[in-house]
């Protein structure tokens, strides 16, 4: 378990040049799954910085490795990397079980694994392509969670987030993709009602477009290696931002703040079953 220090201190520190909000996550046992890339990577440094114990799961494993050290620059106290691919049988209670073994328990879960490729419902008839994106992006949460359950319930606490997306209300060229995402909204929230009386919150971030900070932020197996422009080029961008209320994308930084305050018994214990969007108000659930 880790500590739950009464006297909160939500004043920002500066590490490593970043910023980090003390929620007596330090010490926390972390599974973060698709973490070697962009959004996962943030949540991987999200983490670090409050001193966590994560375990990255990812198909990439020169990536998660990468990953790995910089997470141990930023604070993490320890950081292992489960190399897998979570659509595989037992895969999930592989990385789950790491948790456990390393620690002796897990406190958050963090189901952020995800694909996409963006096509017209008309036209996105390749059933081997879009069977592949709801193995990944749903499958995957599924198998985690309820290799998850256990151990938090062991425990007496936990905490899941499921990363869905603003797709998840529907978007245009993501059919196939959103409605992975609003399943996911589904779990979650079946989760929390089924899982609440054991302590365990479940919650969903909806993230807007997170475009990579660059090219370290990104593997060869992440749905950005193939170009900017070949998932969002500069003209969608531009359209899309022009109905953003803040008038900015969202950040993996962004994203990883939510995660990690959301994960944080002292800052959101009452709070399960919950949507949140991270997209400067383009949705608003």
């Amino acid at each position: 378990m880790y500590c739950f220090e009464l006297n909160i201190n939500y004043t920002m520190l500066q590490r490593e040049g970043k910023t980090a909000m003390e929620l007596g996550l330090r010490d926390a046992r972390v599974l973060i799954t698709g973490g070697a890339s962009n959004i996962g990577r943030g949540i991987v440094h999200g983490f670090a910085r409050e001193g966590a114990r994560i375990v990255i799961s990812d198909v990439d494993g020169p990536q998660a490795e990468k990953v790995r050290a910089e997470a141990l620059e930023l604070g993490a106290l320890a950081v292992e990397v489960e190399v897998a691919d979570l659509t595989e049988p037992s895969a999930a209670d592989t990385a789950v079980q790491r948790a456990v073994d390393s620690w002796g328990g897990l406190d958050a879960l963090v189901n952020n694994a995800g694909w996409s490729v963006p096509g017209f419902i008309a036209e996105d008839t390749d059933r081997a392509k879009w069977q592949r994106t709801v193995e990944i992006n749903l499958f995957t949460a599924i198998a985690c969670t309820q290799a998850a359950i256990g151990p938090m319930k062991d425990a007496g606490q936990g905490s899941i987030i499921y990363i869905a997306s603003d797709a998840a209300f529907g978007q245009i060229r993501q059919g196939i993709y959103g409605a992975t995402k609003a399943a996911l909204i589904a779990l979650a929230r079946t989760t929390a009602r089924e899982h609440g009386r054991h302590g365990i919150r479940s919650n969903v971030i909806c993230p807007g477009l997170v475009i990579p900070d660059g090219p370290d932020a990104v593997g060869a197996d992440s749905l950005w290696s193939v170009g900017q422009d070949a998932v969002f080029n500069e003209k969608q961008i531009e359209f899309l931002r022009k109905d953003i209320p803040l008038r900015r994308l969202t950040t993996a930084d962004d994203i990883a703040n939510s995660v990690v305050w959301a994960s944080s018994h002292l800052a959101a214990r009452q709070v399960t079953g919950q949507v949140f969007s991270v997209s400067g108000g383009y949705t608003m659930p």
